[in-house]
């Protein structure tokens, strides 16, 4: 397995993605290795509802 590193954001500070973004971006790669596409559909759906609730620390872009 290759590593890559990461490099930090142009704009200076980085935003890692909260635990529940992590979960759901998981969940969608399950779902595209399972040829689920509903599911990856409901994952993507949840993720930005998330990100657009105020909830998520990570922010509205990515």
């Amino acid at each position: 397995m290759v590593e890559r590193a990461q490099t930090p954001p142009a704009s200076g500070h980085s935003q890692l993605p909260c635990l529940p973004c992590q979960k759901l971006a998981l969940a969608e790669a399950v779902a595209n290795a399972e040829y689920d596409w509903s599911k990856a559909t409901d994952c993507r759906v949840l993720m930005k509802r998330h990100r657009e609730s105020g909830e998520c620390v990570a922010g509205q872009s990515v």
